[in-house]
């Protein structure tokens, strides 16, 4: 009896083969013709799943996004964070660049024209222009890494596939002070995130920075935007490491209303472009050592590309994971949003020979800011975090100025940040700002270490820097002393160094050079930052480990997974339960069949994505060979 008190009945016959793939055409004809059975049915199996939140997109190209599929460990961990439920839902983000094809079939769903408009030519429409080189290829492939939509059988998928994408086309035409002003203040109540991969030439030698008007949006966007929880300014630290350049010597990357982001190759080392400096926050992939296909994402003319690469493609990923901790947690300001970075960057495999512990015991590193962002992290943190208590700014002038620099100098200045209205217990944002003349400006390396023994280095030697201008009221910036304690001895060294790496003679006899102002600004806020605790990460809610380290039974709800615990299965794995020693069941990430590249079970027969080389079949949930 099917169900009880109702006249329903399940037979079985041993003539009837248990599994075919038409009826039985016997018996189906003589229960036809038999006058007390009203109706009949020969039960076929049917496909039903499991209604949990599908993580892995079934994008083409998904496969390809080695950053965020798992492929490499550590990826960005973005499957944890879309695991949890946050795709970007609710923020808006523009592209500030040369345009965006705003009908690309992965980007029109997101598509959202109040994050938009064309300056360069002064109408709505931000669609680049194109031309025989299609050359205003950059603006639509860092939106496609940002919001490219998901499960759409197109391309692969960007890291807040469910938030909206605007563009600004800025970069292809005349760029003057009002150009920029204006693209960063574009509808600073709607738009939450700007994302740019631009800024002065990285030739080594230049120095320059926003001009008046831009400076102004600055502030404007972090004091007013959002409501006055502040507009975040996304920011590629640059592409000059050929030329020895140094992202200090640039005013947007180094900027205290932006965040700057480096990049490192997937076996974590540092890429012959990438621009180091101690403004970077933290650091995303941008391309692979060994492989041809780089980042994934959507191109000109309705097509998809896996050659993207540079700190371009590396600040666009970033933003996207700042727009889903804003989904977490759309409370936060500017400067949540950067404490937040800091401590979700982890040094992981990145390598570096100038990785320092600061005084707060956070590794960092002028190559990488504080590590790979991590999004699992960042969105977990994101959720539980209170907001920042007001920045406070102390400001010291160092006396007895001008003085000759030579080959060395070194100046010490001791500061007292307790005043009632300038009290700062932790430090964020530390610019010196100089003014001084010099034979040979990029000879110079000027560092900075605060009273808690850290040292920061503020602009290396620039052999391509011949200029004889120096430094005129410009002002560096460094991360490296964030929730330090300002109070004490601050030194700042100017030293001679670039004997060894000059490529010209220079200009006029070496003279000594003056130091003429020095102005140290600290920017902070009077709570001690490093007293807030949070929740411990996934690798820390492992129960069991094996002898080699990997993890054999987790808490709660989540699946074990080499050495992390997870809240989903990766590709290539499922989720099951098997016996454990310290509760009755642990959740395991067990592999699929070989031939699947998703899958609900171990065989052949329970595929629920393929791999590109293979076909998916509807009905027996397998995938063959094409």
């Amino acid at each position: 009896q099917v169900m009880e008190g109702e006249p329903y009945y399940h037979f079985k016959h041993r003539g009837t083969r248990q599994k075919a793939l038409s009826r039985h055409w016997g018996w189906n004809m003589r229960l036809r013709k038999e006058p007390k059975v009203l109706w009949f049915e020969q039960q076929t199996v049917k496909r039903r799943t499991k209604r949990s939140i599908s993580v892995v997109p079934t994008d083409p190209w998904f496969h390809k996004q080695w950053y965020m599929n798992n492929d490499i460990n550590p990826d960005l961990n973005i499957l944890t964070a879309w695991s949890k439920g946050y795709t970007g839902l609710g923020v808006v983000l523009t592209i500030l660049d040369d345009g965006i094809e705003k009908d690309h079939p992965d980007l029109s769903a997101n598509y959202d024209p109040l994050a938009s408009y064309d300056f360069n030519s002064n109408d709505p429409d931000p669609q680049p222009r194109y031309t025989a080189e299609d050359e205003n290829w950059h603006g639509t492939r860092c939106a496609g890494e940002v919001a490219a939509a998901a499960n759409n059988q197109i391309c692969g998928a960007g890291v807040a596939y469910n938030a909206k994408v605007g563009g600004v086309r800025m970069l292809d035409g005349p760029i003057t002070d009002m150009v920029e002003a204006q693209s960063l203040s574009l509808h600073p109540q709607h738009i939450h995130i700007y994302s740019a991969s631009w800024g002065p030439q990285d030739d080594g030698k230049t120095v320059d920075g926003p001009g008046m008007l831009a400076t102004e949006a600055f502030y404007s966007g972090v004091t007013k935007g959002r409501g006055g929880l502040g507009s975040i300014f996304i920011w590629a630290s640059g592409n000059g490491g050929i030329n020895y350049d140094n992202c200090n010597c640039d005013g947007y990357a180094n900027s205290i209303y932006t965040l700057s982001v480096g990049s490192v190759l997937e076996g974590g080392r540092r890429p012959w472009y990438s621009e180091g400096c101690s403004a970077i926050f933290t650091t995303t992939y941008s391309s692979r050592t060994m492989s041809k296909v780089q980042i994934v994402t959507t191109d000109l003319h309705h097509r998809c590309t896996d050659k993207h690469t540079g700190t371009s493609a590396s600040a666009p990923l970033a933003a996207g994971m700042v727009a889903l901790a804003l989904e977490a947690n759309p409370a936060l300001t500017w400067r949540d949003l950067q404490h937040l970075v800091v401590r979700a960057s982890k040094p992981t495999h990145l390598q570096a020979e100038d990785w320092a512990v600061n005084g707060v015991g956070r590794k960092v590193s002028h190559h990488y800011g504080y590590g790979l962002l991590d999004a699992g992290l960042l969105v977990e943190m994101a959720k539980v975090w209170t907001g920042t208590r007001p920045q406070r700014r102390c400001s010291v002038k160092a006396p007895a100025m001008p003085r000759n620099i030579g080959s060395k100098l070194t100046i010490s200045t001791d500061v007292s940040c307790s005043r009632r209205t300038k009290r700062i217990r932790s430090l964020e944002h530390v610019q010196v700002q100089l003014s001084l003349s010099y034979s040979r400006r990029g000879d110079l390396v000027i560092t900075l270490t605060s009273p808690m023994g850290t040292t920061s280095t503020l602009v290396t030697v620039r052999p391509y820097d011949t200029s004889q201008q120096g430094y005129k009221d410009w002002t560096f910036m460094s991360t490296h002393f964030w929730d330090e304690n300002p109070n004490g001895t601050w030194t700042l060294q100017l030293e001679n160094k670039g004997d060894a790496y000059n490529t010209e003679p220079s200009p006029v006899p070496p003279a000594p050079g003056l130091l003429t102002s020095f102005t140290l600004h600290l920017h902070g806020t009077d709570e001690d930052m490093t007293a807030r605790h949070f929740a411990a990460s996934a690798l820390d809610k492992c129960i069991r480990r094996d002898a080699q380290g990997a993890c054999e039974e987790c808490s709660s709800s989540l699946y074990a997974y080499q050495r992390s615990c997870l809240s989903y299965c990766p590709p290539r794995y499922y989720g099951r339960t098997q016996k454990a020693a310290t509760t009755n069941a642990a959740r395991v990430c067990a592999s699929c069949h070989p031939s699947c590249y998703t899958c609900q079970g171990a065989s052949a027969s329970n595929c629920t994505a393929c791999p590109p080389t293979r076909t998916f079949d509807e009905v027996t949930h397998s995938c063959s060979p094409p």
